[in-house]
């Protein structure tokens, strides 16, 4: 990223790039950072705080449906690259060369599972300040209705379709069990 800052665009969602035969963007967009100028913080908190809440939602779901959870989640994004895509004539892809699709919402979308798993849970903010998820999770929605309000119609639908994902599982009456026994 820092040594060939090009080589990095290479990897994002760039639905004209992808339709021009780019095929890998359809999966390289994942470890695509949220922003080039936090990539080591980010980092940090996938090793120090997304990865053992992940943890903590697969061994208590199960692994095929945090799997489905997580898939769905990148399913949706990538939907709805394609669906701005053709919404904008391709404008807006030659524009920001598909750097607004991220993992950021996702991993938001896991941080919101988590907390509506386990709301009780307490994590140290700052290593000292223990606090409930349950209120992370209610700032955490405040902040990305602040986001979608400021962000515009390009924002709102990447944030819509990332935490589809968490609206389909938590507040739809079907579950993943239904599914799994219609499919087998």
């Amino acid at each position: 990223m820092y040594i060939n800052p090009g080589a990095l665009s290479m990897l994002s969602l760039n639905v004209s790039e992808i339709l021009h035969g780019q095929i890998w963007r359809l999966v390289t967009w994942i470890i695509y950072p949220p922003s080039t100028s936090s990539a080591l913080w980010f980092v940090i908190a996938i090793l120090f705080f997304y990865y053992p809440i992940s943890a903590s939602l697969e061994r208590t779901w199960g692994s095929f449906r945090f799997t489905v959870y997580i898939l769905s989640g990148m399913i949706f994004t990538v939907i709805s690259a394609f669906i701005l895509y053709f919404i904008t004539g391709g404008v807006l892809d030659a524009y920001l060369n598909g750097s607004q699709f991220s993992t950021y919402y996702i991993s938001l979308s896991i941080f919101l599972a988590y907390a509506l798993t386990y709301p009780d849970m307490k994590v140290l903010l700052y290593f000292v300040i223990p606090i409930k998820m349950k209120w992370l999770a209610i700032l955490d929605v405040v902040l990305l209705a602040v986001d979608a309000v400021q962000g515009g119609l390009i924002i709102r639908i990447v944030i819509i379709a990332s935490l589809l994902n968490f609206i389909i599982f938590f507040f739809c009456n079907c579950s993943v069990n239904k599914i799994t026994l219609i499919i087998a």
